[in-house]
């Protein structure tokens, strides 16, 4: 898990300006999902491109349960079903936006590599993604 350099500069920024990042007041955040690495730089060159995905919104008050590191899923979060073309999903990570370019708060790499193909719709388990702080 890392947090992404945007968030890095946005959490120093609050704890020592006083100044929220923008993207704290939504109600509303998105789980990306991709084929490598994201890295702190945030690069979306490797979301996932199969036909039917989409990020998925979660509403921050109640997708994420835990009282102390880690934080995990609350409910079961289901992406879009492969209708065509195939991924082999390695990471994911909480952005800002439900398309296009993002301020990405936190990647993560999955367990194991989820292979997408027509028909598979990738999902995860309440409590099967984990956020922890380092």
């Amino acid at each position: 898990m890392s947090l992404s350099n945007t968030t890095e500069t946005a959490a120093l920024d609050c704890f020592l300006r006083g100044t929220d990042p923008s993207y704290r007041s939504g109600a509303t955040q998105y789980l990306a999902l991709f084929t490598a690495d994201p890295t702190e730089s945030a690069s979306l060159a490797a979301e996932a491109t199969y036909t039917g995905y989409a990020r998925v919104a979660l509403t921050k008050a109640t997708a994420w349960t835990g009282t102390a590191s880690p934080f995990t899923n609350a409910a079961l979060v289901q992406f879009g079903a492969c209708t065509a073309g195939t991924n082999a999903i390695t990471h994911f990570a909480v952005v800002d936006t439900a398309s296009g370019a993002v301020a990405m708060m936190i990647s993560g790499a999955l367990s194991s590599t989820l292979n997408v193909s027509s028909g598979i719709q990738p999902q995860f388990a309440i409590g099967s993604l984990s956020i922890s702080a380092e």
